[in-house]
């Protein structure tokens, strides 16, 4: 399945299609452009279900059970092209692997969220990366209020089934909350 789904999304980057993801730790269908594909990760521009460009997330190939051109992609094209909302240009992310990833995309935005799907599906966590190293990423949270913790957390890297950056929710965190604080 994953060398099927490998070659959709390397078809999909290359034509620019609008596709249709499904995850299998999610019911519900991802939407947007496949911008760049890893070997084992790839990078994805995300339109939300209000049609707007909502970000970029790295989602783990092999998590990934279909991909399809929209059904609706022409009237979400359409959409984002009446509101003026440009395909975003693809931003300097390494998805040569999730070790690459975190530390161009910690370079490149000021908070990344990760999830772990398999350790805790219904939690994320977002913040500043500080490292990457021993097979671990060390993060440094900011929590629902804005608010900064004191001391970095660590995550197994072999844990990380998604990557998220760039989007309103991400964005709007650090608006209120700043960069984060010296440790």
């Amino acid at each position: 399945m994953a060398k099927k789904c490998l070659a959709q999304l390397a078809d999909a980057k290359s034509k620019k299609c609008f596709v249709r993801l499904s995850r299998r730790f999610e019911d519900s269908k991802i939407r947007g452009y496949v911008l760049d594909v890893g070997p084992e990760f790839f990078l994805f521009s995300l339109v939300s279900d209000r049609i707007w460009f909502d970000g970029f997330e790295c989602f783990r190939i092999r998590d990934i059970q279909d991909v399809k051109l929209d059904p609706y992609g022409e009237f979400a094209e359409a959409a984002l092209k009446k509101r003026r909302e440009r395909r975003p240009v693809k931003p300097r992310v390494n998805v040569s692997s999730i070790e690459a990833t975190l530390v161009s995309a910690g370079k490149l935005f000021p908070l990344v969220t990760i999830h772990r799907d398999e350790v805790d599906p219904d939690v994320c966590w977002i913040g500043h990366v500080l490292a990457v190293n021993r097979g671990r990423v060390s993060l440094l949270a900011i929590n629902p209020d804005a608010t900064w913790d004191t001391v970095p957390s660590e995550y197994l890297l072999k844990e990380i089934t998604r990557v998220n950056f760039g989007a309103d929710y991400e964005n709007a965190l650090h608006l209120v909350g700043g960069d984060p604080p010296a440790i």
